[in-house]
């Protein structure tokens, strides 16, 4: 009988999994309103339900979030990503129909969501649950301490007798190292929606047993929320009024950047739309060059446009994996929400963010004292790892024999569920 459940909380999608045995995995089942998947969107949704009684909030996970959200615009307030604020010291918590949720607040409520999805398939008498985390939390001046403790609340609630965290890369290079024939030195690098983490292991196996000695680890707080907010910031903020001008007594002055860094961040719009720079934004209007550009911003907000938006970028992105053009289709921007984009314009456009991933991977084999040539495979994992841009800083370093990717969704929560399972489950926490 299985003792851990391993929790992968990611920023796009969620995946619980259990260990049938030493190397076999497999996924919960979830069935909501909107059917039954092994993977959740990690997004939540809110609506008022009289019949639950005046202050009770109907609550949805996942595609069902997203499907509430769709069904009721106006009435339902949508929070996607919600693993982006886990590190901000600046979170402090936000409001949803009156009521104030904390960050360890919203963690509980999906993932007691996912529970009550999951039925008779949550496992009970579980000793323990090992959650995944990123090397370097996303976002500016993070702080880890503060999302371990979020978690820790969070977790606790739901009564684990123990909570125990891995580095995700590392259990992404667990997942793939149990099908290693011989020894050998694996890069991981785990591509999420808002990190990019990478571990070096090395793996060893005697008497049929596996064992690791980790070699070291880094990472940085950019990946593919990183790449959609510059699509944003290209395609979108300037039909919205970046760049734009405003009147202040007899001076014109820009309209301020951190509007559209808001915006271009759009899993976070449900967040700006209760806050104070949003209140400041319509009230510039009035004194705005070009207010029809403003009006369009506030009505994006106001009708709650994040979701398509992201559904927008991603369809441009995913084409762009694949083709050297690609159509940008947002109807809200009325015919400014057709362009057509180029692969070579999108890569110069995320050239300084490569550059980041890149410096640290440099940094991961200049703090290990070691080379390209000292590893044996390479995994890649994660839906990013799928940008052509991408997967060039890696096999313009190693052949294309020693590179490889698979269970872009599960690799990292099967990882976890099987280093719960060991007894030197120890040497694999962080």
């Amino acid at each position: 009988m299985a003792e851990a459940l391993g929790l992968d909380f990611g920023t796009t999608n969620t995946v619980l999994s259990l260990a049938a045995s030493a190397d076999e995995t497999q996924s919960l089942a979830f069935t909501s309103p909107a059917g039954t998947t092994d993977s959740m969107r990690t997004a939540l949704s809110f609506l008022k339900d009289p019949q639950l009684g005046a202050r009770a909030l109907k609550v949805e996970a996942g595609q069902a979030a997203i499907r509430a959200f769709i069904d009721n615009p106006g009435e339902c307030r949508f929070l996607q990503s919600i693993k982006t604020f886990a590190a901000s010291p600046l979170f402090q918590g936000t409001i949803v129909h009156g009521r104030r949720f904390q960050y360890e607040d919203l963690m509980e409520v999906f993932l007691n969501r996912l529970k009550t999805y999951a039925g008779d398939g949550w496992p009970g008498g579980m000793r323990r649950v090992v959650a995944g985390r990123p090397v370097h939390f996303a976002g500016a001046n993070a702080d880890p301490a503060l999302a371990v403790e979020r978690y820790n609340a969070a977790l606790a609630r739901l009564d684990f007798p123990e909570i125990h965290y891995v580095y995700e890369p590392v259990a992404a290079a667990f997942y793939f190292a149990r099908t290693l024939q011989t020894d050998a030195t694996v890069l991981v690098a785990d591509f999420g929606g808002g990190t990019t983490d990478y571990s070096l292991i090395r793996f060893e196996k005697s008497a049929g047993r596996l064992s690791a000695r980790p070699l070291g680890h880094s990472g940085v707080g950019i990946a593919g929320d990183q790449f959609d907010a510059r699509i944003i910031e290209h395609l979108v903020a300037p039909e919205i009024g970046k760049g734009s001008l405003f009147k202040s007594f007899d001076k014109l002055l820009d309209v301020p950047s951190n509007y559209y860094i808001n915006f271009s961040r759009w899993n976070q719009l449900s967040v700006f739309k209760t806050s104070k720079e949003y209140a400041d934004l319509k009230s510039l209007v009035r004194q705005a060059v070009e207010p029809d550009k403003l009006e369009l911003f506030i009505d994006l907000i106001e009708n709650d446009e994040g979701y398509p938006l992201y559904q927008a970028v991603s369809a441009t992105k995913m084409v762009l994996s694949s083709a050297e053009e690609a159509e940008f289709c947002f109807a809200p921007l009325g015919a400014a929400g057709r362009k057509m984009v180029k692969r070579s314009d999108f890569e110069r456009w995320i050239a300084g963010d490569l550059a980041e991933m890149e410096t640290a991977l440099d940094s991961l084999f200049s703090s290990t004292g070691t080379t390209a040539a000292d590893v044996d495979r390479v995994f890649l994992t994660g839906g990013t790892s799928f940008v052509p841009a991408v997967r060039r800083i890696f096999s313009e370093r190693f052949d294309g024999s020693r590179i490889e990717s698979g269970g872009e969704l599960v690799s990292i929560a099967h990882g976890l569920a099987l280093i719960g399972e060991r007894d030197d489950i120890g040497e694999w926490t962080v």
